[in-house]
């Protein structure tokens, strides 16, 4: 079969599904109502997300996608099988709103990908998802992390396959497309305690929180004000002394 004659198919196939060729995330179902598998999952991805956007707040050359739709083959469409990764950060694209991630439109697929476990979904994604991000997404590194038994691991894909991630001399799982590491942290999140996973840099600082971010601006303020407080204090005990101050 001839380039052309394949082409032609391949534009019949999808036009026959009322789809245009090719279709953009515009024409492709971006929401399938299903919520993350539970609270902890939902304030998991949020910790994932909202410190790198913080952090990279300046950049316009990533995307940091979660809980939606990748879409990288016909078969997808046909299949209506849309569901993505829990959480993937792209390189080296525009910074935009995206309803779903479409590769064809894109020109390329996620460089990092997270899947957040649970009981129904582990075994999906230690194999299916994992040879899906492989061999056909090519995602140079996949991680995945149970939110409740702290179960994690890391793969980056050497030659074609995916080689395990090893653990730092820290405890770490570092990311070599990111520059930054991941790390399993005991506190308090949302008022949730519970074992997170967390970015921080690879000289150890974690990645704030907007919620850090701002109860430490609030902390440095009163601080201020203190200092400010005990001067004024000292000011008047002087003057209360040894009259105003001359020029």
């Amino acid at each position: 079969m001839t380039e052309i004659a394949q082409d032609t198919m391949a534009q019949a196939e999808p036009a026959a599904l009322g789809i245009e060729w090719p279709p953009s995330e515009d024409k492709l179902p971006y929401d399938d109502g299903i919520p993350l598998e539970t609270p902890r999952h939902a304030l998991q991805l949020q910790l994932l997300m909202d410190p790198l956007r913080l952090c990279w707040t300046g950049r316009q050359d990533l995307f940091i996608g979660g809980n939606m739709f990748v879409y990288f083959s016909l078969h997808q469409v046909r299949t209506q099988d849309f569901r993505g990764p829990d959480f993937f950060v792209v390189l080296d694209v525009p910074k935009r709103e995206r309803k779903s991630w479409v590769v064809w439109q894109e020109g390329k697929g996620p460089d990092v990908v997270i899947e957040l476990w649970s009981e129904s979904t582990a075994a999906h994604d230690k194999t299916t998802k994992k040879v899906i991000y492989q061999n056909s997404l090519r995602v140079p590194e996949y991680f995945w992390f149970d939110p409740f038994s702290s179960e994690w691991a890391g793969f980056i894909l050497q030659h074609g396959k995916y080689e395990a991630i090893a653990e730092d001399s820290q405890g770490r799982l570092v990311s070599q497309w990111l520059d930054l590491a991941l790390v399993r942290w005991q506190g308090v999140y949302q008022e949730m305690e519970a074992r997170w996973l967390r970015w921080s840099t690879l000289s150890g600082t974690l990645l704030p929180t907007p919620q850090e971010v701002a109860a430490e601006t609030q902390r440095q303020a009163a601080e201020a004000q203190r200092q400010a407080d005990a001067m004024a204090a000292l000011l008047n005990r002087y003057r209360e002394r040894f009259g105003e101050l001359q020029e």
